[in-house]
Protein backbone atom coordinates (compact mmCIF):
# COMPACT_ATOMS: atom_id res chain seq x y z
CA UNK A 1 0.00 0.00 0.00
CA UNK A 2 2.76 2.44 0.83
CA UNK A 3 4.31 1.91 -2.61
CA UNK A 4 0.70 2.09 -4.56
CA UNK A 5 0.13 5.38 -2.85
CA UNK A 6 3.52 6.92 -3.18
CA UNK A 7 3.39 6.06 -7.33
CA UNK A 8 -0.51 7.64 -7.24
CA UNK A 9 1.48 10.62 -4.53
CA UNK A 10 3.89 11.03 -7.19
CA UNK A 11 1.67 10.95 -10.34
CA UNK A 12 -0.65 13.61 -8.49
CA UNK A 13 1.81 16.21 -8.53
CA UNK A 14 3.01 15.42 -11.44
CA UNK A 15 -0.66 16.43 -12.91
CA UNK A 16 -1.23 19.34 -10.73
CA UNK A 17 2.53 20.86 -11.52
CA UNK A 18 1.58 19.93 -15.34
CA UNK A 19 -1.63 21.77 -15.11
CA UNK A 20 -0.31 24.70 -13.55
CA UNK A 21 2.31 24.71 -16.46
CA UNK A 22 -0.28 24.59 -18.91
CA UNK A 23 -2.15 27.78 -17.14
CA UNK A 24 1.18 29.90 -17.11
CA UNK A 25 1.61 29.18 -20.87
CA UNK A 26 -2.54 30.04 -21.33
CA UNK A 27 -2.25 33.34 -19.10
CA UNK A 28 1.60 34.31 -21.23
CA UNK A 29 -0.48 33.57 -24.86
CA UNK A 30 -2.61 36.46 -23.85
CA UNK A 31 0.65 38.85 -23.26
CA UNK A 32 2.80 38.92 -26.53
CA UNK A 33 -0.36 40.78 -27.88
CA UNK A 34 0.87 43.85 -25.74
CA UNK A 35 4.60 42.93 -25.42
CA UNK A 36 5.36 41.87 -29.09
CA UNK A 37 3.74 45.17 -30.35
CA UNK A 38 5.62 47.52 -27.75
CA UNK A 39 9.04 45.61 -28.21
CA UNK A 40 8.05 45.83 -31.84
CA UNK A 41 7.66 49.95 -31.72
CA UNK A 42 10.71 50.07 -30.15
CA UNK A 43 12.95 47.86 -32.33
CA UNK A 44 11.17 50.20 -35.26
CA UNK A 45 12.15 53.55 -33.51
CA UNK A 46 15.90 52.82 -33.04
CA UNK A 47 16.45 50.80 -35.98
CA UNK A 48 17.99 52.55 -39.44
CA UNK A 49 18.39 50.60 -42.44
CA UNK A 50 21.90 50.72 -44.00
CA UNK A 51 21.07 52.89 -46.37
CA UNK A 52 20.91 55.08 -43.91
CA UNK A 53 24.35 55.13 -43.33
CA UNK A 54 26.49 58.03 -45.00
CA UNK A 55 30.06 57.37 -45.74
CA UNK A 56 32.74 59.67 -46.01
CA UNK A 57 36.62 60.04 -46.24
CA UNK A 58 39.45 62.13 -43.92
CA UNK A 59 42.23 62.68 -46.22
CA UNK A 60 46.04 64.11 -44.93
CA UNK A 61 46.28 67.19 -43.51
CA UNK A 62 48.68 70.22 -45.18
CA UNK A 63 52.31 68.88 -45.17
CA UNK A 64 51.36 64.83 -44.14
CA UNK A 65 52.20 63.13 -47.25
CA UNK A 66 55.69 63.99 -47.04
CA UNK A 67 56.50 61.94 -44.35
CA UNK A 68 53.29 59.76 -44.20
CA UNK A 69 52.21 58.94 -47.85
CA UNK A 70 49.43 56.15 -47.06
CA UNK A 71 47.66 58.35 -44.48
CA UNK A 72 43.83 57.78 -45.30
CA UNK A 73 41.27 57.74 -42.88
CA UNK A 74 37.31 56.43 -43.67
CA UNK A 75 34.45 57.65 -41.70
CA UNK A 76 30.74 56.17 -41.25
CA UNK A 77 27.99 57.57 -39.60
CA UNK A 78 24.74 55.66 -38.84
CA UNK A 79 22.18 58.16 -37.78
CA UNK A 80 19.61 56.71 -34.91
CA UNK A 81 16.20 57.64 -32.96
CA UNK A 82 18.25 59.74 -29.81
CA UNK A 83 22.11 60.14 -31.76
CA UNK A 84 24.46 58.70 -33.49
CA UNK A 85 27.06 55.69 -34.06
CA UNK A 86 30.30 56.80 -35.94
CA UNK A 87 33.24 54.86 -36.82
CA UNK A 88 36.71 55.93 -37.80
CA UNK A 89 39.07 53.48 -39.25
CA UNK A 90 42.61 54.70 -40.30
CA UNK A 91 45.00 53.53 -42.14
CA UNK A 92 48.60 54.74 -43.36
CA UNK A 93 49.64 56.26 -39.99
CA UNK A 94 52.90 55.96 -37.64
CA UNK A 95 52.13 52.55 -35.85
CA UNK A 96 51.43 51.61 -32.50
CA UNK A 97 50.94 55.45 -31.79
CA UNK A 98 47.81 57.20 -30.09
CA UNK A 99 46.23 60.00 -31.98
CA UNK A 100 43.13 62.58 -30.96
CA UNK A 101 40.22 62.72 -32.55
CA UNK A 102 37.98 66.14 -32.64
CA UNK A 103 34.95 67.65 -33.99
CA UNK A 104 35.65 70.98 -35.60
CA UNK A 105 34.04 73.95 -36.98
CA UNK A 106 36.78 74.32 -39.81
CA UNK A 107 38.74 71.20 -41.15
CA UNK A 108 42.25 73.80 -41.55
CA UNK A 109 43.60 76.17 -38.87
CA UNK A 110 42.16 78.07 -37.60
CA UNK A 111 39.87 74.72 -36.86
CA UNK A 112 36.94 77.26 -35.16
CA UNK A 113 35.08 75.70 -32.07
CA UNK A 114 36.25 72.19 -31.48
CA UNK A 115 35.68 69.80 -28.95
CA UNK A 116 37.26 66.68 -27.85
CA UNK A 117 35.94 63.10 -28.99
CA UNK A 118 37.97 60.37 -28.75
CA UNK A 119 41.20 58.67 -28.55
CA UNK A 120 42.62 56.49 -31.48
CA UNK A 121 45.27 53.96 -31.21
CA UNK A 122 47.18 52.40 -34.44
CA UNK A 123 48.34 49.20 -34.26
CA UNK A 124 51.67 47.61 -35.57
CA UNK A 125 50.88 48.38 -39.04
CA UNK A 126 49.99 51.90 -38.62
CA UNK A 127 45.60 50.80 -39.10
CA UNK A 128 43.01 51.60 -36.10
CA UNK A 129 39.53 51.96 -35.90
CA UNK A 130 37.35 53.74 -32.59
CA UNK A 131 33.33 53.78 -32.44
CA UNK A 132 31.63 56.44 -30.83
CA UNK A 133 28.49 57.44 -30.06
CA UNK A 134 26.71 61.52 -30.15
CA UNK A 135 25.21 63.99 -32.08
CA UNK A 136 27.30 63.66 -35.26
CA UNK A 137 24.56 64.85 -38.22
CA UNK A 138 23.15 68.28 -39.57
CA UNK A 139 22.46 69.45 -35.92
CA UNK A 140 25.74 69.31 -34.21
CA UNK A 141 26.64 72.63 -32.85
CA UNK A 142 27.99 74.41 -29.62
CA UNK A 143 26.75 77.38 -28.00
CA UNK A 144 27.47 79.80 -25.23
CA UNK A 145 24.77 81.93 -24.01
CA UNK A 146 27.35 83.41 -21.62
CA UNK A 147 30.20 82.62 -18.92
CA UNK A 148 33.20 83.78 -17.26
CA UNK A 149 35.38 82.32 -20.15
CA UNK A 150 33.23 83.32 -23.44
CA UNK A 151 30.56 84.12 -24.88
CA UNK A 152 28.78 83.03 -28.82
CA UNK A 153 25.86 82.00 -30.47
CA UNK A 154 25.00 78.86 -32.22
CA UNK A 155 27.99 77.56 -34.00
CA UNK A 156 27.67 74.46 -36.17
CA UNK A 157 30.90 72.21 -36.34
CA UNK A 158 30.30 69.61 -39.48
CA UNK A 159 34.15 68.69 -39.47
CA UNK A 160 36.41 66.23 -38.44
CA UNK A 161 40.17 66.12 -37.54
CA UNK A 162 42.70 63.41 -36.03
CA UNK A 163 46.29 64.92 -34.27
CA UNK A 164 49.08 63.11 -32.93
CA UNK A 165 48.89 62.54 -29.35
CA UNK A 166 52.50 62.63 -29.20
CA UNK A 167 54.54 65.77 -30.25
CA UNK A 168 57.69 63.66 -30.50
CA UNK A 169 55.85 61.27 -33.22
CA UNK A 170 55.02 63.98 -36.25
CA UNK A 171 58.94 65.53 -35.49
CA UNK A 172 60.84 62.22 -35.47
CA UNK A 173 59.22 61.68 -38.37
CA UNK A 174 60.46 64.37 -40.11
CA UNK A 175 56.48 65.97 -41.04
CA UNK A 176 58.03 69.08 -40.08
CA UNK A 177 60.80 70.04 -42.18
CA UNK A 178 62.85 73.40 -40.87
CA UNK A 179 61.55 73.15 -37.37
CA UNK A 180 64.26 72.70 -34.62
CA UNK A 181 61.97 71.83 -32.54
CA UNK A 182 58.24 69.46 -32.40
CA UNK A 183 55.36 71.38 -33.13
CA UNK A 184 52.66 71.51 -30.09
CA UNK A 185 49.28 72.23 -30.42
CA UNK A 186 46.47 72.02 -27.63
CA UNK A 187 44.66 68.65 -29.30
CA UNK A 188 45.10 66.47 -26.81
CA UNK A 189 43.48 66.04 -22.93
CA UNK A 190 46.84 67.69 -22.23
CA UNK A 191 46.73 70.18 -24.09
CA UNK A 192 50.28 69.13 -25.25
CA UNK A 193 49.73 67.41 -28.51
CA UNK A 194 51.23 67.17 -31.95
CA UNK A 195 50.17 68.53 -35.15
CA UNK A 196 46.64 67.33 -37.51
CA UNK A 197 47.65 64.72 -39.59
CA UNK A 198 43.85 63.54 -41.26
CA UNK A 199 41.05 66.35 -41.83
CA UNK A 200 37.71 66.72 -43.52
CA UNK A 201 39.21 69.88 -46.09
CA UNK A 202 37.75 67.13 -49.04
CA UNK A 203 34.55 69.31 -47.65
CA UNK A 204 33.68 72.60 -47.92
CA UNK A 205 34.55 75.07 -44.87
CA UNK A 206 30.98 75.67 -44.06
CA UNK A 207 29.20 71.95 -45.77
CA UNK A 208 31.52 69.49 -43.83
CA UNK A 209 30.26 66.34 -44.05
CA UNK A 210 28.29 66.12 -40.86
CA UNK A 211 26.19 68.40 -42.27
CA UNK A 212 24.87 65.90 -44.29
CA UNK A 213 23.48 63.45 -42.09
CA UNK A 214 19.87 63.87 -41.40
CA UNK A 215 18.01 61.96 -38.70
Amino acid sequence: MVKFSTRWAIKGLLTVFTLAAIGVLSACSTVPATLTNSFSATIQKNFVPASNNFSFAMVPSPGITACLPHASGKVTITPGSLNDEMKVSVSGLAPSTGYDLFVNELPNKPFGVSWYQSDLETDSSGSGSVTVRGIFDAETFSISPGGPSTTFGTVHQYHLGLWFNDPNVPFNLGCEPGQSQPIVTPFNGEQHAGIQVLNTANFPNNAGPLSQVHR
